[in-house]
């Protein structure tokens, strides 16, 4: 049976700054990313089973990203650990929804991150094939799981 590649696209808001960065993203700053996340599998042929003819149901897919990535992220501030801390609680209020990382949160950084959580939440019968994350209008990074095998 052939395989078959499934994409959902989601959407959220996030700020971040570039620990050490030579540029103006060393200041705070949001964005508007669109991630791709593409899925590859054989639909489904057993007559009995629910999901008849699909290699995952869009809704799985759906919860299972927005549970280890946009629910988390939309609307919170990303800092490397190299960051402060301390600093960063004295904004009260407006530092409510934020994570610091191990990792500097670069676009590439981040898709890699998040392939790594979404690769441990999918399906057995269902692979990881690649992601893409649009930092602007223009600019993206992409993850492909055959560059990382």
């Amino acid at each position: 049976m052939s395989k078959i590649r499934l994409t959902k696209e989601f959407r959220f808001e996030m700020a971040h700054a570039l620990w050490n960065y030579d540029g103006l993203c060393k200041n705070i700053h949001g964005h508007s990313y669109i991630l791709q996340v593409t899925v590859i599998g054989t639909p489904i042929t057993d007559v009995d089973n629910v999901k008849l003819g699909m290699v995952m149901d869009f809704g799985d897919l759906k919860e299972i990203v927005n549970r280890e990535i946009v629910q988390k992220l939309d609307h919170a501030i990303v800092l490397s650990n190299r960051v402060p801390e301390a600093q960063l609680r004295q904004l009260e209020q407006m530092t409510e929804r934020y994570f610091i990382l191990d990792y500097q949160p670069t676009c590439e950084n981040m898709l890699i991150d998040f392939a790594q959580r979404l690769q441990h939440n999918l399906p057995p019968y269902v692979e990881l094939f690649s992601l893409k994350l649009n930092e602007t209008a223009n600019s993206f990074a992409e993850w492909y799981a055959d560059d990382n095998r």
